[in-house]
């Protein structure tokens, strides 16, 4: 990642630690603007970063170790985990038609 990424997910960062709320706009924006999975998997990182990762990990029944594999830049998470850590962001998986 770039200096500049860096610094754009660090300003994120800070503005979702400010405004919980937001967190729901962000992940929103990263599924619809970019049906990329790197692109999804790092807004997931940035809001658990915000809430903390140990924190956050504890929420979704996951060992933090397991949790920074699963949303580092190579992760991969399996189905279950995938739909654990969309749960406790408040989504629910959901299909429509192209």
């Amino acid at each position: 990642m770039s200096k500049a990424q860096l610094y754009k997910q660090a300003i994120i960062k800070e503005n979702l630690k400010r405004n919980p709320h937001s967190e729901i706009v962000y992940l929103q924006n990263a599924i619809d603007e970019s049906h990329n999975a790197d692109e999804i998997l790092l807004a997931m990182r940035t809001v658990a970063s915000a809430r903390g990762f140990k924190k956050f990990a504890a929420e979704a029944d996951l060992n933090r170790e397991n949790l920074y594999r699963v949303l580092s830049e190579n992760g991969n998470p399996r189905l279950d985990t995938f739909l654990k850590l969309i749960d406790l962001l408040g989504f629910k998986l959901s299909l429509k038609a192209k």
